[in-house]
């Protein structure tokens, strides 16, 4: 039975409480007194339930369907603001010995060039990350117990904390890997990571277990409940996400959001970060394999919804996507995005060759670091390389207490604004720094609490003339 509160995968992702939702959702697509109502309701920012959620997504009225892109937008103004925070990964091994049929790392594939990166190379990799301006990190790994362990994934983070190049450093450290145990997750909170990331690629139990045929991987219980085993060994901000287009969206958007429900039930706080990756091409991946490929105005949709089901939830959209399709979700929900990122292990410091390829997937938007501030600047957005909430301890339930309260921008928005001042002073080209301080000179006034207001306007005094790492 469904139970949103259990520690069972099976009956947290309840397989016929999703096929009832998809059923009852289908039968209302068209009701517009329920579908007023939930768009009316939402407005409070305290979002929807994974059923209420689906009949939105699964709405045919365009009418209504405008209505939910410009709530999206009003609620990702009203808690996230103009900021988009930048990420960069980095793969530091390809390693693995899972079977995963949608993912070239898998264990037979023997074309793909096999890498993993020693301390050194690693300090080459950040200081280039650091070199372009980036600030924060979201560490990638294939499965492997012999090449990728623990106690390799702590020397890494240890080594990245500990490298300042010039005016660089990397101030948050995200980690994307495999599933693992409560001690294991102690340890990673001990090295002083941000967010836990790991997606569940499809919640379909089924059709989870035929793409991952071979492998620790194909445990689907052990892996849908990892984010519980993460929290339990204390890491408090975790991220989860599914893979559009492995299986149908619609079952998969409902256990999505069922998985953030059960968090929050379960352990008391929500998905930190939700990402959306659509499946896109590899060394010897065709996604047109795959029949369950979702369209630009599906996928707009789904991160309209999603924003509005779980207002609170950060989301991030990488460089699988396009400028295009990136410039579209930015404006309905997207509150983090990748920049300049190379999938590839040791992509950063030397250009790879085609003979030396190790990526896991291609990028799409390729476009450097300096080119997406721009971007993000001519598009009215404020680009954000903040870590301080991790760094001040505002984490877990006391981040999501603030956001859910509207006062997290009491912190991000001067914050925002001095990371900006730092990567103009220190990286930008000359039109993005002209770009950028006209919009810190417009921004500036709209910081509510006045005390604040006149202490960033000093620190950005500051920045301008030398000094660094600023944050409320």
């Amino acid at each position: 039975m469904y139970d949103s509160k259990s520690k069972v995968a099976t009956e947290f992702i309840e397989d016929g409480e999703i096929l009832s939702t998809l059923a009852y959702a289908k039968e209302n697509k068209s009701n517009r007194k329920l579908i007023d109502s939930l768009i009316e309701r939402a407005k409070d920012c305290k979002g929807l339930t994974h059923r209420e959620a689906l009949v939105l997504l699964e709405c045919d009225l365009e009418d209504e369907k405008e209505k939910m892109f410009k709530l999206a937008k009003e609620i990702k103004q009203k808690l996230y603001g103009k900021r988009i925070v930048i990420f960069a990964p980095l793969y530091l091994s390809n390693y693995c010995i899972n079977g995963c049929v949608y993912c070239p790392y898998h264990s037979k594939n023997k074309t793909i060039h096999r890498k993993k990166l020693t301390q050194e190379e690693i300090v080459k990799e950040v200081i280039a990350l650091q070199d372009m301006g980036h600030k924060r990190l979201a560490l990638e790994t294939g499965e492997d117990p012999v090449n990728n362990t623990m106690e390799y994934l702590l020397e890494s983070i240890k080594t990245i904390y500990s490298i300042k190049h010039k005016n660089g450093a990397i101030r948050r450290v995200n980690v994307n890997i495999a599933a693992t145990t409560v001690e294991d997750y102690k340890k990673l909170k001990a090295a002083g990571i941000g967010t836990y990331i790991l997606f569940q690629e499809t919640y379909n139990k089924k059709s989870y277990e035929e793409l991952h045929p071979t492998g620790p991987k194909h445990n689907y219980a052990y892996h849908t409940e990892a984010m519980d085993r993460a929290m339990e060994g204390g890491i408090d901000d975790v991220g989860i996400g599914v893979l559009f287009g492995l299986n149908m969206y619609r079952y998969d958007f409902v256990g999505l959001l069922m998985h953030a429900e059960h968090l929050e039930a379960a352990m008391g706080v929500g998905p930190h970060t939700i990402s959306v990756p659509r499946i896109c091409p590899a060394d010897d991946i065709d996604p047109n394999t795959f029949s369950n490929s979702i369209s630009d105005d599906v996928f707009a949709k789904i991160v309209a919804v999603i924003r509005i089901a779980v207002p609170y939830t950060g989301m991030i959209v990488s460089t699988r996507e396009s400028k295009t399709s990136r410039e579209r979700v930015l404006e309905v929900g997207i509150s983090q995005v990748s920049g300049a990122s190379c999938t590839s292990v040791g992509g950063y410091a030397q250009k790879e060759t085609k003979e030396d390829n190790s990526k896991q997937f291609e990028v799409t938007d390729t476009r450097k670091l300096d080119e997406i501030v721009n971007w993000l600047l001519g598009l009215g957005y404020i680009p954000s390389f903040c870590t301080a909430c991790y760094r001040e301890g505002r984490t877990g339930d006391r981040f999501m207490k603030l956001v859910k309260a509207g006062q997290i921008s009491n912190c991000c928005q001067p914050n925002a604004l001095m990371t900006l001042k730092e990567y103009l002073e220190d990286y930008a080209s000359d039109d993005t720094k002209k770009k950028g301080e006209v919009v810190i000179k417009k921004e500036i006034p709209n910081i509510k609490n006045e005390k604040i207001r006149a202490i960033a306007a000093e620190h950005l005094k500051e920045l301008h003339d030398g000094k660094r790492d600023f944050r409320f």
